[in-house]
């Protein structure tokens, strides 16, 4: 006999993730940098360390300037 799958409610950390991890490529998108998903959470990286600057309503970094400045 075939067992039933139930449709179970999503987990709420996962989901919490999931939307940091689309918060977090938003910001590197917007910002500049690299996005890589190990990133994520590890404080040692450049751009988590910006964004959690950004996230807290202090000045991070914006790349873009950065280059426009080196390139023109």
């Amino acid at each position: 006999m075939a067992k039933k799958i139930r449709n179970k409610a999503p987990n709420a950390a996962v989901t919490q993730i999931f939307e940091d991890l689309d918060a977090y490529r938003e910001f590197c998108r917007d910002f500049g940098y690299r996005f890589d998903e190990s990133d994520l959470y590890n404080m040692r990286k450049y751009p988590f360390q910006q964004y959690n600057k950004f996230r807290n309503g202090k000045n991070a970094k914006n790349q873009w300037e950065v280059d426009r400045r080196r390139l023109s």
